[in-house]
């Protein structure tokens, strides 16, 4: 009696702790799943890069109702958050979470796989991405989040590999409704893959394109960038959702936005290289009025300018 007496009262001083662990990793950030076809929805990320403020929440998500299940393209930044899209879910469907596609293994859109593989999801990405979890830089990535997104990735945050890595393009058919995965790497990341819906023509891009700012380009590899977005853009899809920002009904004006931007890059940068112009003359010199009023412009186009700088020099010595 009194063994079941301590049970109970270590029990009791044990619960309240437990749920008000639970309510400070709640998120609170508003989120709302928007329809964007007869069978696509998405939520839309908070502007900024992740923190305390947006609890992480800075990136796109979207998922396509079936008769047969629900197929989720990206997982969030976290568990908490990859829980609020599962409520959003449950807002339009009882259907089962079937499938989740992972555009490209960077935090802000793979961290809250483990809450889909907890509902019996199965999880495919471009075989690129075998062994990204295991990297010293996903370690690196994973104790920087844990400090700057603490209590959503905590030491409960697991790195999930894939189910099933795709090796290039794959279409599939779920419920009458038929999906068209496109490799598009190496572009954004070495990884990158872009879905379609094809009765809805909605295309889900990942952070091929960042929609309503300039894009984190970075030391990406902006050749096969272009190529990518010219591949996307022969798609002709009626509705884009981007990684990052709005969707678009133009979708063939917001990919070239991105794609002339990189040729840009690519003329300034290359031509300083090969005039033999040092980079802070080069970037000085270069005309960026048509992006200097922009969102991230500040953030992101020096860096971009400067590795695609080092890039046009590499490929200038490879000839």
């Amino acid at each position: 009696m009194l063994a079941r007496l301590l049970i109970l009262f270590v029990l009791a001083a044990w619960w309240p702790l437990a749920h008000a662990a639970d309510a400070t990793r709640a998120v609170t950030v508003p989120m709302k799943a928007v329809k964007l076809g007869k069978h696509s929805y998405f939520v839309q990320g908070l502007p900024g890069a992740a923190s305390s403020a947006n609890q992480g929440f800075m990136s796109n998500a979207g998922f396509v109702v079936t008769q047969a299940g629900v197929v989720v393209f990206d997982a969030l930044a976290s568990p908490p958050l990859a829980e609020r899209l599962v409520a959003e879910i449950r807002r339009v469907t009882k259907q089962p979470i079937k499938r989740v596609i992972v555009s490209h293994y960077h935090a802000d859109h793979f961290y809250g796989l483990q809450v889909f593989r907890a509902l019996g999801a199965e999880i495919w990405a471009h075989k690129m991405a075998e062994g990204q979890t295991r990297s010293e830089g996903a370690a690196g990535r994973l104790a920087q989040r844990k400090e700057a997104l603490f209590p959503w990735v905590d030491d409960g945050t697991q790195l999930l590999e894939a189910d099933r890595f795709l090796d290039g393009d794959t279409d599939f058919e779920m419920g009458g409704v038929h999906f068209m995965l496109r490799y598009v790497g190496p572009a954004h990341s070495s990884e990158d893959m872009a879905m379609i819906v094809k009765e809805d023509g909605v295309l889900y891009s990942g952070d091929l394109v960042f929609r309503g700012r300039v894009p984190f380009v970075g030391d990406a590899d902006s050749r096969a960038w272009i190529g990518a977005l010219d591949k996307l853009i022969a798609l002709k899809p009626r509705v884009l959702v981007p990684g990052h920002g709005a969707p678009s009904r133009n979708p063939q004006k917001d990919l070239a936005f991105v794609r002339d931007y990189l040729k840009y890059l690519r003329q300034e940068m290359g031509k300083a290289t090969r005039d033999f112009v040092p980079f802070e003359e080069a970037y000085a010199q270069t005309d960026w009025s048509m992006y200097r009023n922009m969102p991230a412009f500040n953030e992101s186009n020096r860096v971009n300018a400067y590795n695609q700088y080092l890039r046009m020099e590499q490929e200038g010595a490879g000839q």
